[in-house]
């Protein structure tokens, strides 16, 4: 079953997301495919920043699919010095796609 993932990162800067993304993929840059990522089943990626922080939101195939990806992304964020990022998760009732 798919779900979506939130974290909600207060703290977080532009320069931490970018920094993070670049360290998932591997390569400098942002992340544009869900083939950027290290594991497989991600749907989507949106990130935004909030008056206080940061803010992603992801769609994934599987709970296993993001628990497989937590493994390299929660090591990263508590390597930049994000505050302890606890996702939300939640069953995907409907996804829509364009």
């Amino acid at each position: 079953m798919a779900i979506v993932v939130v974290f909600d990162l207060p703290g977080m800067t532009q320069a931490q997301y970018e920094k993070s993304a670049e360290m998932v993929a591997g390569r400098p840059g942002p992340v544009k495919s869900p083939a950027d990522w290290p594991v497989s089943g991600l749907i989507s990626h949106t990130a935004a920043p909030t008056p206080n922080g940061w803010l992603v939101v992801d769609v994934w195939e599987s709970e296993d699919a993001f628990q497989e990806f937590g493994k390299t992304i929660l090591p990263i964020l508590k390597e930049l010095g994000v505050p302890e990022a606890q996702p939300k998760i939640y069953p995907v009732f409907s996804v829509v796609t364009g």
